[in-house]
This record gives structure tokens, sequence and C-alpha cells, in this order.
């Protein structure tokens, strides 16, 4: 039995944070059903590539959902959305604030119908504020909550991350949120409602360099690679690639400095701790650059292995599909045909899984509808007049 077995999800999500956070519940054995536009949710679109005509983007975040096709404008599809709704334990959107009381699938319509739902909304600044109506993306966010700011190389122009780090985050929050709200209904027997806003996420992720600011009243610069807080621990350029070393204990550094025949560094009064590597840190990495230089990466870890200092080549994407540990933990599955990344979520009694591939644009509608009661007549009418695809 999976952990989530019969929890039923209506999921009114599209593009990364919403499916992200269905998705999640969905691979811990949730039964999600997910209600897209007549055109598609707006992922379907973010493409090159495809995969066997599919945007690739879709289909990254939309594994273990059964998917009905909907115009949300009918007056009809009012009457299938109670029915849905009726039958769920969660409900969660992503539209803009405001949007969800206008096609009346909002919190407050929604749970006269059933009135121990948990339902989520997700949105770029929150329901609540001056700029709660503002349109916002994964991109926004980043840099109205200064994680932008901190990110990049210390010359260089603010980047973003290489993946919606945003939205993921986003995802995961809503994802515990609605856990820790089933836990609250399974003891009092009531639902609630759920505000989760990306820029609150982003705002929290700023962790330890917040707190430097709180400590210092300075920001902290762009400093790429490099921590803040920890000498050395950061991207170095070996003879032929890059090389990430993290040292977070005076043992640790005196093991580098071993591993790469400079034991002289390990005393000196510059170097010895690790407040004193921070305060000479550019001295420190011009040294550590020169010897590293000199060695091929492969070599350097395997050294820095059998010294046990914590090290990793910089992996692109073609490495890790080839990495022994990652295929070890079972992270890449070919499932039915199409690789796809497995679920991180190892329990030894209910583990996330990969149960069903990501549907065609209303492939389950007739199937969601029938299982609701309607008739075929009926749902003839329904496709002839446009409410559902």
């Amino acid at each position: 039995m999976d952990s989530l077995n019969n929890i039923k999800i209506l999921d009114f999500t599209q593009a990364m944070a919403g499916p992200i956070a269905t998705m999640v519940l969905s691979d811990l054995g949730a039964d999600v059903i997910k209600v897209e536009p007549l055109n598609g949710e707006q992922s379907r679109h973010w493409a090159p590539p495809y995969i066997n005509s599919e945007s690739a983007y879709y289909l990254s975040l939309n594994r273990n959902k059964s998917d009905i096709c909907m115009d949300l404008k009918s007056s009809w599809s009012i009457e299938i959305i109670k029915k849905l709704a009726k039958n769920s334990d969660i409900i969660i959107e992503n539209f803009r604030p405001g949007v969800a009381k206008k096609l009346n699938i909002d919190y407050e319509t929604l749970k006269k119908y059933n009135d121990k739902i948990i339902y989520c909304s997700i949105s770029g600044f929150g329901q609540t504020g001056p700029d709660k109506d503002k349109p916002a993306y994964d991109l926004i966010a980043l840099a109205r909550s200064g994680l932008m700011g901190i990110t990049g190389e210390k010359n260089g122009e603010p980047v973003k991350f290489g993946v919606p780090i945003t939205d993921i985050t986003s995802g995961l929050f809503a994802a515990i949120s609605i856990l820790s709200a089933l836990y609250y209904r399974e003891k009092t027997g009531r639902g609630q409602y759920i505000d989760l806003s990306m820029l609150d996420v982003n705002v929290f992720l700023l962790v330890n360099q917040f707190m430097n600011y709180i400590a210092t009243g300075k920001n902290p610069e762009r400093e790429g690679s490099k921590h803040p807080s920890i000498v050395p621990y950061q991207v170095f350029k070996a003879m032929d690639d890059y090389i990430a070393i993290a040292v977070g204990t005076d043992k640790l550094w005196s093991l580098l400095c071993s591993a790469i025949n400079r034991k002289d560094l390990i005393n000196n009064e510059k170097f010895d701790n690790n407040e004193n590597r921070l305060k000479n840190r550019d001295e420190l990495i011009n040294i550590i650059n020169n010897e590293l230089s000199k060695i091929d990466v492969a070599d350097l870890i395997n050294t820095l292995n059998d010294y046990g200092v914590p090290c990793s080549k910089v992996n692109r994407i073609s490495d890790v599909v080839e990495d022994k540990q990652i295929n070890f933990r079972d992270m890449i599955r070919d499932f039915n045909g199409l690789k796809l990344l497995n679920s991180p979520i190892k329990m030894s009694e209910t583990p996330g899984k990969i149960r069903k591939l990501p549907s065609k644009l209303g492939e389950d509608t007739y199937d969601i509808l029938k299982n609701l009661g309607y008739t075929d007549q009926e749902i003839k009418a329904f496709k002839d007049n446009g409410t559902v695809k």
C-alpha cells in the first residue's frame, strides 16, 4: 500500500510549482486528476525539445496523474467540478489571486460541497498584501527575494539558477503544507486553506545569508561558487576540468594540504583555522588554484577520495546519466520506454514510485466523467458543446 493511498487530489495547476507539488504527492500514491484548459496547460507549449510530440518540459512534471481537458469558463463545467470536489481530499491551484473566485472554483465556493477539503493556492506574492495581484514567474520571485542578488560571479551580473529553483522549492513547500494539513485533518476532522507564496519561500531560502546581513549590516556579495563563511569551499579548475572541493573542518583542511603535497600550509598562521583562511581567502585560493592546475581531474578526485576530502567533478547531465552511484540508487528510471527522474523518497514501507506516464491532453476525460456517473449521452453533450475535450 502507498502512503497516500485513497487520497484524491483535484489539480488545477500548470507550469512548474503546482505540478511539482502534485507529482511529489502522486509519487507517494495520491490519485491526482489534472484539469487542463482546452488548449493544454502552459508547459505543454514550452518546447522544443519534444519527446514523441510531447513537450519535454511537460513530461518532466506530470507523471502518475489522470488528465481531464475542460473549459472552466463553461457554465456546464461547474457541475463537473462540484462532483470532483465532493470526491476530493485536496484541491490545489496556482492561478493569479482572484481568478479561482471568478471561475467559481475558490476555497469558499468548493468547501460548501466538501467542508473537509484541504485547498492550496500557490501564487507569486501570496493572497494578501499590496502586490498580491502582480504577475510573477520563477525569475521574478528569485529577483525580488534577494536570492538572485547573491548568485553569480563577484564582478558579474546576477544570474538565475540552472533550474527554476523558485518553482521547485515552492512546490515542495506546498507538498509539505498539504501533508501537514492531512495530519491535522486526521486528528480534528477539519480541512483548511493554504496560502503558499513563491516570494515567501524564496525569502526563507536566504537562511544563513540573511543572518549574515543581520550580524554585519552589510549586503552579502556575489561570490560565484565560494562559500561566504567557509574556506576553501568552492569550485576549482584542475588541469582539464572543474572540481568542487568542500573543506568544512580544520581536520579536512589538514587532509587537503596533505593530498596536494602542501603540508607546509597546515600550520601557517594565515590558514591554520577557518577564520584565518576566511581573512586570507584570496591568497589561499591562488595557492590552491596553482597546485590544482597541474593535476588531471580524475587523478585529483582519486587522491582526494583516498584522503577523505569531500569532492566531485562538476558534472554535466551526460555525466549524471552514467554516474554509478546515481544509477545504483535508481534515480534514473526507464519506464515504458521513457527515461524519467525517479522519486528520491526512499522509505522501507511506502517509497515514492512511478506508476503512470504523463497523460496526453484530455486522455482520461472520458474515464473520469464516467467514474463521476455521467452517461455516454451526457459526455457526448459535454464534448459537443465544448465543455470538455
